[in-house]
Parts: C-alpha cells; sequence; structure tokens
C-alpha cells in the first residue's frame, strides 16, 4: 500500500476520533471506514469500542501491551524508519486510548465505571511514557510534579467524574469503595460530605482519606531536607563519656609523652567533643485559609505543618479560619485528625483568624507566621493588612501564601498581592517545594 494510502488510513482514525469526542451519535461512513481500516491492520474491532477498557483488549489480546507502552512519546532516531504502515497501527492505538479516556459522557458515574477510567487513563499514561497515575497527581493536584498540560486535564476529567459519582452508595459497600483510588478531588468530596455518613460509609471514607494523607506525607518527607541542628555551646563542658572521645585531639596533646624505648604513648589527659548545641526553639504560626477554593492547601499545609512538627526544636501551630477560626495545634501531629475536623466552604474572615494567632506569638524575632489564603476578605481588607504589618514590623517572619499545591495554581487578590510586595513580604504562590524551601531558611 502507497504512502499516500496509509496517510489517509490514519486521517479516517484521527477524524473519526474526533467526531466520536464532539457526538456521541456515530457517522456511519467514518465507523465503516475505521472499522476496515481496523480489520486490515488485523486489530481486533473492540478498539473502536469505547465500552470496552484496555484492560479487556490486551487480557484478550496480550501481544498489544507492549505496543501501547511509549506509544505517544517523542519520536526517536530509533523510530525514524518506521513505515508508513506501523503508522497506521499506531494511529489506531492512540485513537483508541485517547477515546476511552476523553468520552467521559454525562450523568451520574459508578464506581465500576471510575475504576474503568483511571484503568484507560493509566494506560494513557503509558503510552506517554509516564508510570500509570503520575500525571492525574502532578496536575490534579498531588504532591508530585509541576503540573499543568495532560496532568492538569487528566486530574479535571478524574475530578468531573467523581462529582457525578453516587459517593454515599459507593462508600457504604466495602467492595465498591475498595475501587476508588485516593486523589484530591475524591478527598474533597470525602470532606464535603462526612457530616452526612456514618458506619460503614465513613470507615471507608476515613479509610480513604487516612492512605491520601499517608501517600502526599511520604513525598513531602522527601523535599524536608534536615535541618540545622544548632551552634556548638563551649559553655557546656563536655560529658566525659567514652562516645563524646576526641581521639586524633588526645593522641595530639599528648605526644610529648611518646615513649622511644617502649615505643608506647602515655596518656595522662583525656579530651572530649563538645556536643551541646545552643539552640532556640522555633515557633512556626501556620494560619490556612479552609474555604473550598483552598483545598488543596489545607491538605498539603496540614501534612507539612505535621512534617515540621516533628522536627526537633520546632514549635508548630496551626490555626484554620473562614468565617470563624479554630485552633488545630492539639492534633497538629496527626493531619488526618486534623482534616477530619475543618470544614470546607464559607467566606474568609482574616482578622477573627488574627486575634487568635497574635497571642501565640511570644518572642517575634524567632517566630515565622505563614498565612496560607487567596485573600479575598469580607470587606475587611484593610484591617487584617493593619495587623500583618504590625505583625512583620513586630519582628515576625511574616510568609504569605497563596497555594500550595504541586500545580503551583492559585489566584491571590491583587490588592494584597501588591501591598505584601510594598511591605517587602511578597506572595509566595508556587510549587510547594517553595514553602519548603522558605520555612527551612527560617530554620536553619
Amino acid at each position: 500500500m502507497t504512502v499516500d494510502a496509509d496517510f489517509n488510513r490514519r486521517q479516517v482514525l484521527y477524524w473519526r476520533l474526533i467526531a466520536r469526542l464532539f457526538s456521541r451519535e456515530e457517522q456511519a461512513a467514518l465507523e465503516s471506514a475505521s472499522l476496515a481500516v481496523v480489520e486490515d491492520l488485523g486489530l481486533p474491532a473492540a478498539l473502536l469500542d469505547p465500552s470496552v477498557s484496555v484492560d479487556n483488549i490486551v487480557q484478550r489480546f496480550p501481544d498489544l501491551a507492549e505496543d501501547f507502552d511509549g506509544l505517544m512519546t517523542p519520536e526517536t532516531d530509533a523510530d525514524a524508519g518506521r513505515d508508513s504502515a506501523a503508522e497506521v497501527r499506531r494511529a489506531a492505538l492512540a485513537a483508541k486510548v485517547l477515546l476511552n479516556v476523553f468520552d467521559t459522557g454525562s450523568g451520574s458515574v459508578s464506581a465500576t465505571q471510575l475504576a474503568k477510567w483511571q484503568s484507560d487513563a493509566g494506560w494513557l499514561e503509558r503510552a506517554l511514557g509516564q508510570e500509570p497515575g503520575s500525571l492525574r497527581r502532578q496536575g490534579g493536584g498531588g504532591p508530585g510534579g509541576e503540573g499543568g498540560g495532560m496532568g492538569g486535564t487528566l486530574g479535571e476529567l478524574e475530578g468531573d467524574l467523581i462529582s457525578r459519582m453516587q459517593l454515599r452508595e459507593v462508600l457504604a459497600d466495602p467492595k465498591l469503595a475498595a475501587q476508588l483510588t485516593p486523589s484530591m478531588s475524591l478527598i474533597e468530596q470525602l470532606l464535603r460530605d462526612k457530616s452526612n455518613l456514618s458506619g460503614v460509609a465513613l470507615a471507608n471514607a476515613k479509610a480513604l482519606i487516612r492512605r491520601f494523607v499517608e501517600e502526599v506525607a511520604a513525598v513531602l518527607r522527601t523535599q524536608v531536607e534536615r535541618t540545622a541542628a544548632g551552634t556548638i555551646d563551649r559553655s557546656v563542658p563536655p560529658k566525659r563519656v567514652f562516645r563524646n572521645l576526641d581521639l586524633d585531639r588526645t593522641i595530639w596533646k599528648n605526644l610529648t609523652n611518646w615513649s622511644p624505648d617502649d615505643q608506647k604513648l602515655y596518656v595522662d589527659r583525656l579530651f572530649y567533643r563538645h556536643t551541646a548545641s545552643r539552640t532556640t526553639p522555633s515557633r512556626l504560626i501556620v494560619v490556612v485559609d479552609q474555604s473550598g477554593s483552598m483545598l488543596d492547601s489545607m491538605v498539603n499545609c496540614t501534612i507539612l505543618a505535621s512534617i515540621f512538627a516533628g522536627l526537633p526544636k520546632v514549635d508548630v501551630h496551626l490555626i484554620a479560619y473562614d468565617t470563624k477560626a479554630i485552633d488545630l495545634t492539639p492534633w497538629v501531629h496527626d493531619p488526618f485528625e486534623v482534616l477530619l475536623r475543618t470544614k470546607l466552604g464559607g467566606g474568609n474572615d482574616g482578622p477573627v483568624a488574627m486575634a487568635m494567632a497574635r497571642p501565640k506569638i511570644a518572642e517575634p524575632k524567632n517566630t515565622a507566621m505563614v498565612w496560607i489564603s487567596d485573600f479575598y476578605e469580607f470587606d475587611r481588607s484593610q484591617p487584617l493588612y493593619d495587623s500583618i504589618v504590625a505583625v512583620h514590623r513586630s519582628g515576625v517572619r511574616f510568609i504569605p501564601v497563596g497555594s500550595v499545591t504541586s500545580s503551583g495554581q492559585g489566584i491571590v487578590n491583587p490588592w494584597f498581592r501588591q501591598r505584601f510586595k510594598d511591605l517587602g513580604t511578597p506572595v509566595i504562590s508556587g510549587h510547594i517545594r517553595k514553602l519548603v524551601f522558605e520555612l527551612k531558611n527560617f530554620l536553619a
């Protein structure tokens, strides 16, 4: 078959893909032409049926599994010599996985349908040369990457499917609940609906939240490198124990006692290392806006606060607010418990949170206040800003944060953004690693 004919066959497959994505009605001519192309390639007709998952395809035709891996990665020099017929085959497989992932339909979604979509999305990620789930974690609010692009799109699609689920019924069935994959979108649904859950449904919801918290914590913990331990305090005599013995210094100071005749070094004085550190506990006051638009930040900062709270000589306090403020410090070591006590939604009343936070400042120069919000206030912008200026001028390291997500996406009130810049405390709005970097600098 000629190159031109193969080009036309690819176009048929792509036009059919576009037609199906924009309209669920079949175009008879494109369907019949695509079927002829697929059969001519020796591929199963099920490739054209979006109701058949890629898992089912590769179970019935195991040899196709390898063809999906790296299917849509950039072309290499080795690929450049691929013949035009192979390109048609590649187009047929790519059209299959794209149709299954992007044709999400409408109406309510069952756990089985969500699991099928997540499986097909995993095959798309494999086709793009990624680990299954990795792009959705990056673009959908998880911790693992810069986000955006295909990852952001997959994350939005997954979030839409989850929002269309009959979640309470699914959670009440342990078998269906076990098919759910923890994601930021699912956690948002669970946190919003937790007051309406009980019994088995509530237990399954808690299990999903805990799994997600543990997964995110594992990633964030690797980003928090060991902080400085402080300078040696030489005013404190070293402990005279074997583990503190400074062998090199002991030998050096006793060299005058060397006996050539005996070929021995006689030690009349031992030297020990100073190990006491002069450190001052650093206080972190983390204030988090818990309105619905700040869910990613709420989850990430809650987990991050627990990690820093686990470091020696760091005193972490956590406050969440909307129109009221709640002191979550007693549970700061357990982000799972913190999230169960949050109430997403409502407006912003920053002065209420500041009234709770300011009494926690004992030594201003030894305190950092991290304020995470989009700073859209209930007509109380000036009072909040005035109190922030006062805190900043007292010596507190004030760190305004517009978002604490993996994608770095977030909207900040321009009024506050400019004033924070003028104050010399520009808003951190980006990847969570930026906040980790700022906190490490404070603790060093």
